[in-house]
């Protein structure tokens, strides 16, 4: 009887030193998979030539396509010279505007007057959107009217803050903020309600409360939400700005983008309209690759969401 018993034990410390050699080497097995990913993460930069294939060759392909087809177009006669200009009169059009030094200063009055509203658009926006996250009184009372004021086309708020602050840049910013603010808030709401209710927990142990809870937990945990809160914000403090420069014209508020559109449109030249919208192209395009996209990709960097390779 003892020996069966002894036996029994020998079979059962077996298997038990089995299985355990088993969860070691499924160990192993799991740190080499995350060794291999950290390796693959910390990896050195792409080459030249990759990252000229990856990532310039793309839109400069879909640029020269977009100008084939334009020119296509124009030669195939499909609409009048008037309604559809050729790309080398677009073109001649910059060049006269470069040469008479005036492209850097249309540029230059819509971008200065954008990021400016932008900034002054992120300071309210910020505490608003922290206010009405936090607050459940405040959200019942003014969350329905940001998401309202968001959907409200900004075009809308012209001709109201042309008849309050005159024409002046005031009325621009004032047109700007009203557009972008909501965004903004709204984003940060967004990004805040997605926090799991744990980490406030956590977080309130450990002694984050008040401004210490907004700084080290809420802001962080709502990053991507606020992210994607400002560049919407941006896109319609930008569409906001057009459609002030448009509809508001004045000596005193100089040539903007927005206003070399509109006097494209009435001098009847296609040619300076397609500048105009060239050049509001691609500021909003400049503004996402220098800006925004390098802070989407540190975001998701910093949250283990992007592989460099």
């Amino acid at each position: 009887m003892a020996s069966t018993d002894t036996g029994a034990d020998t079979e059962k410390d077996g298997a038990t030193a089995l299985g355990d050699r088993r969860t070691s080497s499924d160990l192993a097995g799991v740190e080499a998979g995350l060794d291999a990913l950290d390796s693959v993460q910390a990896g050195g930069p792409a080459p030249l030539r990759e990252t000229l294939i990856r990532k310039v060759l793309p839109p400069v392909t879909a640029v020269a396509l977009v100008l084939v087809v334009w020119q296509v177009l124009v030669w195939a006669h499909v609409a009048p010279d008037y309604k559809l200009p050729a790309p080398s009169d677009v073109w001649g059009e910059v060049h006269d505007a470069w040469t008479q030094g005036t492209l850097l200063g249309y540029i230059w009055t819509s971008v200065s007057r954008g990021l400016l509203g932008f900034l002054l658009a992120l300071a309210i926006g910020t505490p608003l959107g922290l206010l009405v996250a936090r607050v459940a009184f405040v959200r019942a009372a003014i969350g329905p009217i940001l998401s309202g004021l968001q959907s409200l086309p900004s075009v809308a708020w012209v001709p109201p803050a042309v008849i309050w602050l005159g024409l002046n840049d005031s009325m621009m910013y004032a047109v700007i903020l009203l557009g972008a603010v909501p965004s903004i808030a709204n984003g940060l709401v967004a990004g805040i309600d997605q926090i799991p209710p744990l980490f406030l927990r956590a977080g309130r142990t450990m002694g984050a409360t008040g401004l210490r809870e907004a700084r080290h937990i809420v802001m962080p945990g709502a990053l991507p939400g606020y992210l994607a809160g400002l560049k919407q914000g941006w896109a319609f403090s930008w569409r906001s700005l057009m459609a002030a420069e448009i509809i508001a014209s004045s000596p005193d508020l100089g040539v903007g983008l927005g206003q070399l559109l509109e006097n494209g449109r009435n001098n009847s030249s296609m040619s300076q309209v397609f500048l105009a919208i060239f050049l509001i192209l691609l500021v909003g395009i400049a503004i996402d690759l220098l800006i925004f996209s390098p802070l989407e990709r540190w975001v998701l960097r910093s949250r283990g969401l992007l592989v460099t390779r």
